[in-house]
């Protein structure tokens, strides 16, 4: 009997994984919260090739992209882009926030319970030093970098490897071609990887329904709720009609990047995805140089999803503690997020340091509202990572049309495979 061709298709085995993981969660929580050591090896499998890719994708970009002025130009409008975006990301929550008012009549109650880990971040976000955070991006140490995997500080050091390998001629042509074939050579290793995709879903979805369940879900409902609307408004309403305005389809985009899409639903973590994302933007179109540069940037400096629950969170907050906020206090909560929210991806637990530190500029409401979102927060993770996610494809896309280097004809010839 053959085997129907569909259940070949990594596609529709994650689907398979992820609602198998919730099933194991809700009939039993308890081999659910289990499964984490297969999510957590999963992802770890995925983090041991980020680093050399990212070195070798950005080195190759740079070393092959010519112009210095035209780097220069490429890395300006990425940064530009992600500030306007990221910046109307945090308006569309407020907004929101405002609107619904998701925290109208919640029991406050449950705040006390979870004191002990709010001090815990509350702690954190006491020491955290932003400027100490843009000095670090510079590493001391390139091998210590490799190790601990600090996307930022291998950016850093491989467009300084690629500029000078550009300045090399021929000598510098040689190494591209050995960088090339090694770069091929862990893509192989990453589609071997990526046949447990399945596996790391079924983990990571298995884990979050046994381990946080979804009776935690009913008391914060509106919220979820809230912030799922808003990102999908965001992503089908903001980021299509950036995309339409630039000359391409969201929805092709998202039809090529699908596999991708449920890896980091069920995983709650677009960085599992990251190596795989760059390799698929540069099959749609977009060239390596800047596939290079704007998505490890921007997986740093453009979290759509992250900034537009930080937004909600606060407002949420607030409200729930029946805290009426001025109007200078919002602009101070939205000038903080604006700088806080750059950091959160490379600080463990980030969401909630960058609201505790968010919060003690703004001491009127208490800090020790965050346990009411502890429990939740896992749950709207999901949300926040394919948002992300998603926003860093557009950006590489738009900044790819917007430099008149998007390759057509070989979008085109990929079209079957959407």
């Amino acid at each position: 009997m053959r085997i129907p061709t569909i259940f070949h298709s990594l596609y529709f085995q994650v689907i398979i994984g992820i609602m198998a993981g919730i099933a194991v969660g809700i009939l039993s929580p308890a081999w659910g919260a289990a499964m984490k050591p297969v999510a957590d090896t999963f992802i770890n499998m995925i983090k041991m090739v980020i680093g050399p890719v990212i070195f070798l994708t950005i080195v190759l970009g740079v070393g092959g992209v010519g112009s210095m002025k035209k780097l220069g130009r490429i890395g300006g409008k990425a940064l530009l882009y992600f500030e306007l975006v990221t910046t109307f990301a945090l308006l569309i929550g407020m907004g929101v926030a405002h609107v619904a008012r998701p925290g109208d009549g919640m029991d406050t109650s449950a705040a006390e319970a979870g004191a002990e880990r709010v001090a815990q971040y509350q702690k954190t976000a006491l020491g955290m030093d932003w400027v100490a955070f843009f000095t670090h991006i510079v590493p001391s140490n390139v091998v210590e970098a490799f190790a601990k995997g600090d996307i930022l500080q291998i950016l850093f050091f491989a467009l300084l490897f690629g500029i000078g390998l550009n300045t090399l001629g021929d000598t510098g042509q040689h190494l591209m071609g050995t960088f090339d074939r090694l770069l091929k050579a862990l893509f192989k290793v990453l589609h071997l990887v990526m046949r447990l995709a399945p596996f790391g879903a079924f983990g990571g979805m298995a884990y979050t329904v046994g381990k946080f369940g979804l009776g935690v879900l009913l008391g914060l409902g509106k919220l979820m709720a809230a912030v799922y609307l808003t990102m999908t408004l965001f992503v089908f309403i903001a980021l299509a009609g950036i995309c339409r305005l630039y000359g391409f389809r969201l929805l092709a985009l998202l039809r090529h990047l699908r596999e991708e899409l449920l890896l980091v639903l069920g995983t709650s973590s677009s960085e599992a995805v990251l190596p795989q994302l760059m390799h698929k933007l540069e099959t749609f179109g977009c060239p390596r140089a800047i596939v290079g540069l704007v998505v490890p940037t921007g997986y740093s400096f453009n979290l759509d999803g992250t900034t537009i629950y930080l937004s909600m969170a606060m407002l949420f907050l607030a409200q729930a503690f029946s805290v009426q906020l001025s109007w200078g206090e919002q602009f101070t909560i939205l000038g903080v997020l604006m700088l806080t929210s750059k950091g959160a991806a490379a600080v463990t637990g980030g969401g909630f340091v960058v609201l505790a530190s968010t919060l003690a500029s703004i001491p009127t409401v208490p800090i020790e509202g965050l346990a009411l979102l502890l429990g939740v927060d896992r749950f709207m993770s999901e949300a926040r990572a394919m948002t992300n996610f998603v926003g860093n494809a557009v950006a590489t896309v738009v900044i790819a049309k917007s430099e008149q280097a998007w390759e057509a004809p070989l979008f085109e010839s990929n079209n079957d495979q959407f």
